[in-house]
């Protein structure tokens, strides 16, 4: 096994590091900058270099990070590993693995749609692919990301048509700029954001990514002036809803942007006025397409709904089965004290 479920997360061990481990270790190589996959604490840190300004805004300044191009080979131990595009978020990467000539893949998370906001994702021959299982289930099938943006700016329009704030939830790193991104194509109109997403939507300007025009969806201008928001689309994270932030708008419309919104009863259950299927995650014939693509004899599945997945792949002739990490067990989980 080139890499293991452990109590701190997966684990090479030729290489003595960790792959987005869940507690402080010594050595940690993060696919992407999510809060889930780039946690603090460790001692040294490995990304790409087109995720070091989101690695550091997650981490701070303080940590000690060593960033590489895509594609580019280095050393860790007797492991030569790589880095390479994921199609999730800016910057995000599937870690290439090789070991006295056998290669496996971890492919953290990943989407097989355009996304103009972020690298697209390469496929990478290996031996071993071990892959996210988010939504594999056959009924999640994406639609186009343009219907998607499309139907998002129709909804705006109308709301601005009866003097309604149109207020979006959808994940601060990547889904709000995925959408930013996306309604170029439709509108010069600033869009106003949550003081948790501007901050993470610089970083993906000063990349050199085109995005609309923001505002702060502060409640005054600086003269003064009470803020009309009945006119604006509103970007805010899924937990702004529900709290006093949200009274500043008056009367409004309120829609989640998600994978999830595939099942329309969640939508309901959640409260939203509407929801847009917009995911940064493969759906069930992205998953399977890249199994496919990768040319793996092995199928390894964690994260979601991996019963479905490796049962569908072995009775397609497939070597598959779940990955499923230990819980924390905290004794072994200090920087430096981890490696076994």
């Amino acid at each position: 096994m080139i890499v293991e479920a452990t109590h701190e997360g997966l684990y090479c061990r030729a290489g003595d590091f960790y792959i987005d481990p869940k507690s402080p270790v010594r050595q940690a190589v993060l696919t992407h900058a999510h809060s889930d996959h780039a946690r603090v604490g460790s001692r040294r840190y490995i990304t790409s270099d087109s995720s070091r300004e989101l690695t550091i805004k997650r981490l701070g300044k303080g940590i000690e990070l060593s960033t590489f191009p895509f594609g580019a080979t280095f050393k860790l131990g007797k492991a030569t590993v790589s880095l390479h595009p994921a199609g999730h978020i800016l910057g995000s990467s599937q870690v290439r693995i090789e070991v006295a000539g056998e290669v496996w893949v971890v492919s953290g998370d990943y989407k097989r749609d355009d996304d103009p906001t972020c690298e697209r994702f390469e496929v990478v021959k290996c031996d071993t692919f071990v892959t996210e299982a988010t939504f594999a289930l056959p009924i999640y099938n994406w639609p186009e990301a343009s219907t998607s943006i499309n139907e998002i700016f129709d909804w705006w329009m109308k709301n601005r048509s009866n003097a309604k704030a149109s207020i979006l939830f959808c994940y601060s790193l990547g889904k709000a700029q995925r959408v930013l991104g996306g309604l170029l194509t439709h509108t010069n109109q600033p869009v106003r954001l949550h003081g948790a997403i501007a901050p993470l939507t610089k970083i993906y300007r000063e990349a050199g990514i085109p995005l609309l025009e923001t505002l702060p969806a502060t409640i005054c201008t600086n003269g003064g002036d009470r803020i009309d928001f009945s006119q604006d689309l509103v970007i805010a994270p899924p937990a702004a809803d529900g709290t006093s932030w949200m009274k500043r708008f008056g009367k409004c419309s309120t829609a989640l942007c998600s994978g999830w919104m595939q099942i329309r009863g969640n939508r309901r259950r959640r409260g939203y006025d509407r929801g847009f299927v917009l995911s940064d995650h493969a759906d069930w014939k992205g998953l399977i397409k890249t199994i496919k693509e990768t040319k793996a004899n092995r199928i390894l599945a964690l994260h979601g709904r991996t019963d479905v997945l490796v049962k569908y792949l072995r009775e397609d002739g497939y070597e598959a089965e779940e990955m499923k990490p230990c819980r924390l067990h905290t004794k072994d989980s200090k920087a430096g004290g981890g490696e076994k």
